[in-house]
């Protein structure tokens, strides 16, 4: 699959890439993107997922066919999304020629009862029969990306046979990797050298609003009760502007104000720091960990469900916990800002978690 080119300009700068924590990492993708990512222009061998400088990749998939040759394994992986081509050299251990004789020369009373010999041949059997894979079989790749001959393959740096009779290890990639993608991936990779980015200046307007709402123990407010906080930051931007004789052209500082205030309720909103209770022209924005109310209403949600013998072992699920908030408090609220009330309850020792999305109440 061929992919489509980056347009250059558009290219984060290559002096910038290690400031991003996926450039440094084997990302997990779906082969899907590693297929379709675009190749660098300043640099061949790096590719990019949403901005994200990427040269090295964890796949996890079925073997769907093999090649071998004296130096290498071939083997084409599939996860469901796409299959691709990874190159697997051979170990040198691998490629010696076995002698039937050597490892008959000594028995184990001449090592005293321990026999190297035998646990290296021990030892290579182990390692072939993790190397050496069938069709159907599961296979863990990791190494860097090339493009060769017009197509994308992985030179393995590290590859090898999964035993997975009850699919754990594959149902535990299929819940890992699209948190992967939500928290990390599919967030764009934006830098700007020069530190005065819009999402700089969102970033500082974010925690501004942030202590001002901690620090006051606020828990309700409107827009413009906290528009204020952030007119000196617009103030700033303006003043450089003209130090820098930028030209005039463009929206009013009241504008500018408006849209960052705008831009600061989603990102809180989208963290579940805030939430609206009701959506009604009368904008009204609810502190979740302050709203007393809605802790009671989750903690009871837990309590009485979690004697039901539908939960009484594993606890009640988020999405349960919040199917039924809604229904009882709120329909507006949000599952982050239900899962900052179940941290705030578990610091307080009301709920316990029974895994990484099931509680129950003490």
């Amino acid at each position: 699959m061929q992919a489509a080119a980056m347009d250059p300009a558009e290219e984060p700068p290559s002096i910038l890439w290690g400031l991003d924590p996926v450039f440094s990492a084997f990302a997990r993708l779906f082969v899907r993107d590693i297929l379709q990512m675009t190749e660098s222009i300043q640099v061949p061998g790096i590719y990019f997922y949403n901005f994200h400088p990427i040269y090295k990749v964890d796949v996890l998939g079925t073997v769907v066919y093999k090649r071998e040759r004296d130096d290498f394994f071939c083997y084409g992986v599939d996860d469901g999304t796409g299959v691709i081509n990874c190159l697997c050299w051979k170990s040198k251990l691998l490629k010696e020629e076995e002698d039937p004789n050597k490892w008959t020369k000594h028995s184990d009373a001449d090592f005293g009862g321990f026999n190297p010999v035998a646990e290296l041949r021990k030892l290579r059997e182990a390692q072939q029969r993790r190397c050496r894979l069938d069709i159907g079989e599961l296979i863990r790749v990791r190494g860097p990306v090339k493009t060769s001959r017009q197509q994308r393959e992985i030179m393995a740096s590290t590859f090898y046979k999964v035993d997975d009779p009850v699919m754990a290890v594959q149902i535990a990639w299929m819940m890992e990797v699209p948190q992967l993608y939500r928290q990390f991936y599919d967030k764009r990779f934006e830098l700007n050298a020069a530190g005065n980015s819009a999402e700089s200046s969102l970033s500082k307007a974010t925690n501004i609003i942030k202590d001002f709402l901690k620090q006051r123990e606020v828990t309700k407010f409107r827009p413009y009760d906290v528009q204020d906080l952030l007119q000196p930051l617009i103030s700033s931007q303006l003043q450089t502007q003209s130090a820098e004789q930028e030209a005039v052209a463009g929206p009013s500082g009241c504008q500018r104000l408006c849209q960052l205030l705008k831009e600061v309720l989603q990102v809180l909103q989208n963290e579940g720091v805030v939430y609206r209770k009701v959506k009604s022209q009368d904008e009204v924005y609810t502190v979740t960990t302050q709203d007393k109310d809605l802790l009671i209403a989750v903690k009871d949600v837990i309590r009485e469900d979690s004697k039901r013998e539908k939960y009484a072992e594993k606890g009640c699920h988020v999405l349960h916990i919040l199917s039924a908030v809604r229904q009882r408090y709120s329909l507006n609220l949000s599952k982050a800002a239900l899962e900052l009330v179940l941290k705030t309850l578990e610091c307080d020792s009301d709920i316990v978690s029974t895994s990484d999305s099931h509680y129950v109440a003490f």
